[in-house]
């Protein structure tokens, strides 16, 4: 993850959440070029996806383990935040549901998905290892 982008407040992954991940490597990998590298996560499956030499996002099923609610597919985003803990508590303190309390993610950092009071859902997260 090479590209990841640690500084407070700025976009640093995309994500892609479907229910066919096959037919969606195969749509943007020719629309886009992208290069996709499958790989193990924690039970299920995760495509890294990689614009040139840098990985910028990942498609993964709305039905893995990891993934609460049974959401529709959709492209989320994820915000680097210094301390993911403590944005979530302060985005609950202006407003916010907390979709997913912080968790980690293995081997790449802490996360957690908040829901601002109009309704954008919005990933937050916290490298610890880039």
């Amino acid at each position: 993850m090479s590209n990841i982008v640690q500084q407070h407040g700025t976009f640093g992954w995309c994500e892609l959440m479907t229910t066919d991940t096959e037919a969606a490597k195969s749509f943007y990998g020719e629309l886009l070029g992208w290069t996709l590298k499958d790989m193990s996560m924690e039970g299920t499956s995760y495509t890294t996806i990689s614009a040139g030499d840098e990985e910028i996002g990942g498609i993964m099923s709305v039905s893995a383990p990891a993934v609460q609610g049974n959401p529709p597919p959709h492209w989320g985003v994820y915000v680097t935040v210094e301390d993911v803990d403590a944005s979530a508590k302060k985005a609950e303190e202006l407003g916010a549901t907390i979709l997913v309390s912080p968790m980690d993610i293995p081997d790449v950092g802490r996360f957690s998905v908040i829901q601002d009071p109009q309704g954008a859902v919005l990933s937050i997260i916290t490298y610890t290892n880039v």
